[in-house]
């Protein structure tokens, strides 16, 4: 079974072209250094709810979308030799500042997950 890595990123409505743009480029690395997939989605019907929910988790202010996103991998042991080379990769290095983010990165959350269930 593969392994994910799973994302949700709280962006601003007025800076969502650019952050799609931004993760158009980060994904061809992904893509380019071994990931079988790499999707990013964006909240379309997401309501705050009585405990949580995906706009509570990020602390969504107006004018902001939440975006639901990840990246699949054939393993976890390819997951960590993917994302090594990644963090390598000239091309991500203007994406590593937080300060070029076209969102608050301190309000994203991600982390990994191995597969249990797939059906087809």
């Amino acid at each position: 079974m593969s392994y994910v890595d799973g994302f949700v990123v709280p962006v601003p409505e007025g800076n969502l072209d650019a952050y799609l743009e931004m993760a158009r480029k980060a994904g061809e690395v992904w893509r380019d250094h071994g990931a079988l997939e790499y999707v990013e989605c964006v909240a379309d019907d997401v309501q705050p709810g009585e405990h949580t929910s995906f706009p509570q988790s990020v602390k969504l202010e107006p004018g902001e979308t939440v975006i639901f996103a990840w990246i699949r991998y054939a393993s976890r042991e390819e997951r960590d030799r993917i994302n090594a080379k990644v963090m390598e990769d000239p091309r991500l290095a203007n994406m590593m500042d937080p300060a070029n983010h076209p969102f608050d990165s301190k309000r994203m959350f991600w982390g990994g997950f191995r597969e249990a269930l797939r059906l087809p």
